[in-house]
């Protein structure tokens, strides 16, 4: 993940109403949810959603999968894991016990 990777994911997470679709995305994984059951989730409009849908897409953190007449919307586990591991890289500053805490909390996941 380069730094313009992390920025736009990090960019897209940064709005209440995107980080809650996400995190919705992520439970409801590996299925997915459909558009339709995210704009009822967020109680927003349809054209209002698409737009926050639209910066989750182009930041790689959501896929879109056509299934039959519906679109359902999955969230990139590995872009995730990609944007995590970026972000930690370097908290250990050369000692790798300072990351154990940050280590065992993901492991739970």
């Amino acid at each position: 993940m380069t730094d313009e990777d992390a920025l736009a994911c990090l960019a897209a997470l940064s709005h209440p109403t995107r980080l809650a679709a996400f995190r919705l995305l992520v439970r409801a994984e590996p299925e997915g949810l459909s558009t339709g059951d995210l704009v009822a989730a967020t109680q927003l409009g349809q054209s209002t959603f698409s737009t926050h849908l639209a910066v989750l897409v182009a930041a790689e953190l959501v896929k879109p999968e056509k299934r039959g007449r519906q679109m359902i919307q999955r969230a990139d586990i590995a872009r995730l894991r990609a944007m995590m591991l970026f972000l930690a890289k370097d908290c250990c500053g050369g000692s790798p016990a300072l990351c154990d805490g940050l280590i065992a909390e993901l492991a739970c996941c």
